[in-house]
């Protein structure tokens, strides 16, 4: 096992530093100190990574556009079998069954999902016998550049897991285009494909965060460079307990409109409107640039949800100013708690 993982660090290592030299970056940092404890952290925490196979009902909301079965990746954070995974991936799940290094394949249920942050938890039903819980570490104490590895889990089709080394490039704010905003994350190049879920740790084995996108600007300033979004686990400390106790977090039920939106040039643009939305009911439109939210005006997708998701409850009334057209309207619309939307995962 150790030298099958030393080979594809080495591999990954070459491979990322042609592509960050390439990108005009420097390399230097990119390959860690493949020292005897820099492996069996490596080792240990890789062991700890599971594959995951999800399938929820034809109905769920979330099947149009996330699928009605769902592969990705978790990691064991807990004794009890409890493992850390992206939340999109065991959103409204039936059923879920992990996959773990060694390809043993096994029941597990929901515990739950935090809108909020993006995290998931599901645990396995059977005892993971000869998995250790992975420590968590902080993207606070990661250095700009640093090399990290991420790992992607075995799948129940005999695919089996890999091992990616990447490199810390920036550390900021994202705005999702699906009402989604976090006030840190990671981002790391080169990108590794099976990003969803996928655990990243630091050099000492620590679990520092979950893979949640593909981008093409890790670098941020308009910079084009291929690479991942992972939510980091500073985000989950604070809350999980809460998720664990109570399937979720408060904070998770805040104002939902129903909209996909693109920020260009300061200005936030309608691309989508859901289905059956608040949104949609309202007479929202793709194409409508977004002026302002109860009067105060915005530029930006972070001051656009930060707004709406500034009132006590979700469902009261928003009004927003938009150009539809040539014209200027002011819309009110009723959002809901976007929890209350969606099919409650089996176990939650």
């Amino acid at each position: 096992m150790q030298v099958a993982i030393l080979r594809r660090v080495i591999v990954s290592v070459f491979a990322a530093s042609a592509l960050l030299a390439s990108a005009g970056l420097s390399a230097a940092s990119a390959a860690p100190e493949t020292t005897q404890s820099s492996m069996a952290a490596f080792t240990r925490a890789n062991a700890a990574v599971v594959g995951l196979k999800v399938n929820v009902a034809d109905d769920a909301r979330s099947a149009e556009t996330l699928g009605k079965e769902r592969t990705g990746s978790g990691v064991v954070i807990g004794p009890d079998g409890l493992i850390l995974t992206i939340g999109y991936l065991m959103m409204e799940a039936q059923t879920i069954q992990i996959t773990t290094q060694d390809n043993k394949t096994l029941p597990a249920q929901a515990v739950a999902f935090d809108l909020a942050t993006g995290f998931g938890l599901v645990r396995a039903l059977l005892p993971l016998r000869g998995i250790e819980p992975v420590p968590l570490g902080s993207l606070k104490d990661v250095p700009m550049g640093a090399a990290l590895m991420a790992a992607t889990g075995a799948q129940s089709q005999g695919e089996d897991g890999d091992v990616n080394m990447t490199q810390l490039v920036s550390k900021r704010a994202f705005s999702g285009y699906w009402e989604y905003h976090i006030d840190s994350a990671a981002f790391t190049s080169p990108p590794i494909g099976n990003h969803s879920g996928a655990p990243l740790f630091n050099q000492k084995g620590e679990l520092i965060g979950i893979g949640s996108l593909l981008v093409s600007d890790a670098m941020g300033g308009n910079r084009r460079l291929p690479g991942n979004m992972f939510v980091p686990v500073d985000l989950l400390k604070p809350i999980l307990a809460e998720m664990q106790r109570t399937g979720g977090t408060a904070v998770s039920r805040r104002p939902w409109v129903g909209l996909t939106s693109t920020e260009q040039s300061g200005r936030v643009q309608i691309v989508r409107v859901n289905k059956e939305s608040p949104a949609q009911r309202a007479g929202l439109e793709p194409g409508d640039l977004v002026l302002a939210v109860d009067g105060q005006k915005v530029s930006t997708l972070e001051e656009f949800y930060k707004k709406v998701w500034d009132r006590a409850r979700p469902d009261t009334d928003i009004a927003l100013t938009v150009l539809q057209g040539a014209e200027i309207k002011t819309i009110v619309l009723k959002p809901v708690d976007r929890m209350s939307t969606m099919r409650r995962p089996a176990g939650i």
